[in-house]
């Protein structure tokens, strides 16, 4: 082997290599030869060398031709034509990315400390922190995709990520620092190292940087870029008609959306509600200027006077296009912060139990000034789609009114007549030969009782969930319980006292309570009627529900206007009775001291047997 190395080294990845050779071959067999004029054909190989060992004490070439920098290829040379002379190696083109650290969400990332030897931004301390052996290199992660730091950089540096450039626990001169993530508690060594697991979102600027706590500028920046839709939010659903896709992460105060097309348009719109007529609609475009833009609206007409801008409170919003493609994102309170009613947007409230009914529509424009019948929507789904924000599902909306309707007439079935006419029969119709009170007491309370848990059954079967969030839940579980307390209550009453004794403590206790719970009872299932009337008509934005309102109203009001009435009477007699006058009765005083819950027949027959006692009483003078 006549080659003889002159000159080598290696600088920013590039690798040059300078030889010296004879032009006629030494070996025929594994050479050729140099033409001083003629052109060759010269082959060339990149890949990975292997380095010596036991077996094969020399360096070897591997494989070529896999990864994307182990590549080969040939071209034409003539020794003989005029070249400018090499004088070193050339700059890679990708030097920037040489000190630039990729992020791998399977791959830890080894933290350790060293001398500060060609620190990035000085001045620095003599300690600087070094990442896979690095020394302060840039990090770059994506949004969404977790990022594991395997901390033995000593239990002196203490990982951090924060906005602050300079770190060295910040927070004591910065009170605006944010800390994405570790702190103190975030140090290790290489016998014992530390995991610290980061998350960066959707929120997450764009820079960042890793410090340590306990010291400035030991580290450098993070580069936070944008990842898939699907790694930076948590849930996702296809629209109706497959036409966009519909992102969402829900935190405690607020929600994260995002949508995109899948088609080219001009903007896309997406909105909430049956359809985009009385709909809270965000809409995504880039303007001329090739700044995306997203503005908030409430359509109550279906034409472009009837689009309404709104001061809704988003922030993180993003819009841009990839070919024609819009993507849309933008996070918002789930409880708007004014006052409901003050003005649209003030009612646009997000409840994460109940399913969010979303629809879509994209156009060929959109302007920020005047909208006009050409920005009008050239697609637009043809349902909503409920998508379930808890669950991470969808599904399309069915119509569930004629459920919800049935629903309510079970209801005031039993909270308007049944339940009611079995407190009034208790109340007004004790003068009823052979205890029937007592029997059309207990059949209507059952019968209110068993209506209303088939009405509640079936509402939960049809609504697939039972989620005690909205008003007229909460009144309806409150009168099921305070009505569900009075047969339990009627199973414990103390036993009453026979005729002329006073009642016990206990007994009196029992039926104020009966009596109280009952009444209350009916005032609660009351109030759930009006309030799920009211919902019904929010959620359906039906025009006769306050007239089916107004028709309650009037129910119940006759039955408090005959209920004084009964009440006038009654004071009446009772008057009458006192002074002697009438003897038109509802019940009498015997009757009124009965048991509710006991069979009058009981009471006769206490009262025949007393009788048929005094017959039997003998008279007999004492002196004969």
């Amino acid at each position: 082997n006549e080659k003889r190395l002159i000159y080598g080294h290696r600088s920013d990845g590039v690798s040059l290599v300078r030889y010296r050779r004879p032009l006629s071959p030494v070996d025929a067999k594994y050479d050729h030869r140099v033409h001083r004029s003629a052109n060759m054909t010269v082959i060339w190989a990149l890949g990975k060398i292997r380095a010596p060992d036991t077996v094969l004490p020399y360096y070897l070439p591997q494989n070529h031709g896999g990864l994307p920098f182990e590549s080969f290829g040939h071209l034409v040379l003539n020794v003989s034509q005029h070249v400018n002379d090499c004088e070193g190696p050339l700059d890679a083109a990708d030097k920037e990315d040489q000190d630039i650290i990729i992020a791998d969400a399977k791959v830890p990332l080894v933290v350790s400390s060293g001398p500060a030897l060609h620190y990035p931004d000085p001045p620095n301390p003599a300690k600087v922190i070094y990442i896979n052996k690095k020394e302060a290199p840039v990090l770059r992660v994506e949004r969404g995709v977790p990022v594991t730091f395997s901390i033995q950089s000593g239990h002196d540096v203490a990982l951090y990520v924060t906005s602050d450039p300079i770190g060295g626990n910040a927070t004591l001169r910065n009170l605006t620092e944010t800390i994405y993530a570790g702190g103190p508690e975030a140090h290790g060594v290489q016998a014992s190292p530390t995991e610290l697991i980061w998350a960066p979102d959707r929120n997450t600027p764009d820079q960042v940087y890793y410090h340590s706590v306990y010291e400035k500028k030991m580290g450098w920046r993070v580069e936070v870029v944008d990842g898939g839709l699907s790694d930076m939010y948590n849930n996702s659903v296809v629209l109706d008609d497959q036409q966009v896709t519909f992102f969402w992460t829900l935190s405690k105060d607020s929600i994260s959306i995002a949508a995109r097309g899948e088609k080219k348009s001009g903007y896309l719109a997406i909105g909430f509600g049956s359809g985009m007529v009385n709909s809270y609609t965000y809409v995504g475009w880039v303007d001329d200027n090739g700044v995306g833009r997203v503005n908030t609206y409430w359509i109550d007409g279906q034409d472009a006077s009837r689009i309404h801008l709104t001061n809704e409170n988003l922030t993180h919003v993003r819009c841009k296009t990839e070919n024609g493609i819009i993507t849309l994102e933008f996070t918002r309170p789930l409880v708007p912060s004014c006052s409901r009613g003050k003005r649209p947007e003030c009612n646009d409230i997000i409840d994460p139990t109940t399913p969010l009914k979303v629809i879509w529509a994209m156009g060929s424009t959109w302007s920020n000034r005047h909208l006009s019948e050409r920005n009008m929507h050239t697609l637009t789904s043809t349902r909503p789609i409920l998508v379930q924000l808890m669950r991470g599902s969808a599904e399309a909306e069915q119509d569930l009114l004629p459920v919800l309707a049935v629903h309510g007439f079970m209801m005031f079935l039993a909270w308007g007549i049944l339940l009611p006419g079995g407190i009034l029969a208790a109340r007004y119709l004790k003068h009823l030969k052979g205890g029937g009170w007592y029997k059309i007491h207990v059949y209507m309370q059952y019968s209110g009782l068993s209506i209303v848990f088939l009405a509640l059954l079936f509402a939960v079967a049809e609504l697939r969930g039972f989620h005690v969030s909205s008003t007229h839940v909460k009144f309806g579980v409150a009168a099921i319980f305070l009505a569900c307390i009075q047969p339990v209550n009627a199973f414990l009453r103390p036993p009453r006292q026979s005729n002329g004794e006073q009642a016990s403590f206990k007994r009196i206790i029992w039926e104020y309570l009966h009596i109280i719970v009952g009444r209350s009872a009916i005032a609660v299932g009351i109030a759930a009627l009006f309030t799920g009337m009211k919902h019904l008509g929010d959620r359906y934005a039906l025009e006769n529900v306050h007239g089916l309102s107004w028709a309650m109203i009037i129910w119940f009001l006759v039955g408090a206007l005959s209920i004084a009435y009964f009440e006038y009477r009654e004071k009446q007699r009772v008057r009458d009775q006192i002074f002697g006058r009438g003897n038109w009765v509802l019940g009498n005083e015997e009757d009124d001291s009965m048991d509710l819950l006991s069979p009058p027949n009981t009471h006769a027959t206490n009262k025949e047997s007393q009788a048929s006692a005094r017959l039997e009483i003998q008279l007999e003078p004492l002196n004969r």
